[in-house]
C-alpha cells in the first residue's frame, strides 16, 4: 500500500470536514477513495484528495454538491479550480491564521469559517479520543481560538465564528466522562469577578476527569464573596481562579482566598489577565493546562493525605 495513501480520518482532519461527509461524497458523487489492497480498508490516494479539496473549496463558496461534484470529478488537473477564497493564507480575509499549528488545527479553521458545527464537534472529538484533553487543549483549540482573536483584533469580524466553535468546543468538552466517587471533589474552579470566558476551565474540568478526578466548575462571573462562600462550604484543597485580561485580575480576590478561615492548600491565578509582579505571596501561576493539570492533582493528594 502507497505511503501517501490516507484512511478517511486523516483526509477530514485535512479537509476539515466531518467523516459522514466524505462517506456521503463517496456514496452520492463517487468521490471516494480509490486504493483498494484486499484485506483492508480503502484508502484515499493524493489523487483522491485533491479532487476532495476542489468538492470541500466549491461547496463551502456556495456551489451546489452536486455540480462542485462535476467540477471535482471532471477536471483533469484539479487544482485548476482553486478561487481566491480557497488560496487565501494564514493571515488573510478569507482565513484563520494558526500559525505552524498542525493539520487538525488547520481542518478545524476551515470548518469553523464555514460555521460547520458537525464537522467542529467531529473534529475536536476524535482529536481528544485519539490524544486527549490537553494536547487537543494547547495544540488543536488554543491556535484556532487566539487565531480568531487576533483576526477579530484586527477587523472586528468572526464573533460569529467564536461564539459557534466555543459552544462545539464545550459539547466536547462536557461528554468527557466524569468520575463517580464517593469523595467529594476537592479541587474548585471559578472565574474571576466579570470574567466571562470560562471555556479555559472547562477544558481543565475536563482534562481532570481525563485523571479521573473531580472538581467543582463555578463558571463565569463568580463575585468574590460568592466565591469566599463556596470555599468556606466546601473546603477545596484547590482553588483555581481564571482571569484573561487585565480588567478582571484584580489581586485583592486572591488575598481573600488567602485570608479565608479555611484557606485553600494551594491557590492557582491561571492565565493571562494576571500579572506576576502583583500577585500575593502564596499564589501559584501555571503556564498552561498541564502544568494547572498537575498542580491542582497534587494538591488533591495532599488535600487527602491530611484529611486521613
Amino acid at each position: 500500500m502507497g505511503d501517501d495513501a490516507l484512511s478517511a480520518g486523516a483526509v477530514a482532519r485535512r479537509l476539515g470536514v466531518a467523516v459522514t461527509t466524505l462517506r456521503t461524497w463517496h456514496q452520492r458523487y463517487g468521490l471516494g477513495p480509490s486504493q483498494h489492497v484486499p484485506g483492508h480498508h480503502r484508502r484515499y490516494t493524493s489523487e483522491d484528495l485533491a479532487r476532495l479539496e476542489v468538492m470541500r473549496r466549491l461547496t463551502a463558496e456556495g456551489v451546489v454538491p452536486a455540480e462542485a461534484a462535476r467540477w471535482a470529478s471532471g477536471a483533469p488537473d484539479p487544482h485548476r479550480a482553486e478561487t481566491p477564497a480557497a488560496t487565501a493564507r494564514d493571515g488573510g480575509g478569507f482565513a484563520i491564521p494558526v500559525g505552524r499549528a498542525g493539520p487538525a488545527a488547520r481542518g478545524l479553521s476551515r470548518a469553523a469559517m464555514r460555521l460547520d458545527s458537525v464537522a467542529m464537534r467531529e473534529l475536536i472529538q476524535q482529536s481528544v479520543s485519539a490524544d486527549g484533553v490537553i494536547h487537543t487543549w494547547q495544540n488543536v483549540l488554543t491556535p484556532v481560538l487566539v487565531g480568531i482573536g487576533e483576526r477579530h483584533a484586527a477587523t472586528g469580524s468572526l464573533i460569529e465564528v467564536e461564539h459557534l466553535l466555543s459552544r462545539c468546543v464545550s459539547e466536547v468538552l462536557g461528554a468527557v466522562p466524569r468520575p463517580r466517587t464517593a469523595e467529594a471533589p476537592r479541587i474548585l474552579l471559578a472565574c474571576a469577578d466579570e470574567e466571562q470566558h470560562a471555556l479555559p476551565l472547562e477544558a481543565l474540568a475536563a482534562a481532570l476527569a481525563e485523571a479521573q478526578v473531580a472538581c467543582r466548575l463555578l463558571g463565569a462571573r463568580v463575585p468574590p464573596p460568592a466565591l469566599a462562600q463556596a470555599v468556606a462550604r466546601t473546603g477545596p484543597a484547590a482553588v483555581v481562579l481564571w482571569s484573561h485580561s487585565r480588567s478582571t485580575a484584580a489581586p485583592g480576590q486572591l488575598g481573600a482566598l488567602l485570608a479565608a478561615a479555611h484557606r485553600p492548600l494551594l491557590i492557582l491565578a491561571a492565565g493571562p489577565g494576571w500579572q506576576l509582579d502583583t500577585l500575593p505571596d502564596g499564589v501559584s501561576h501555571p503556564r498552561h493546562l498541564m502544568e494547572a493539570v498537575s498542580l491542582s492533582l497534587a494538591a488533591q493528594a495532599a488535600g487527602g493525605a491530611a484529611v486521613s
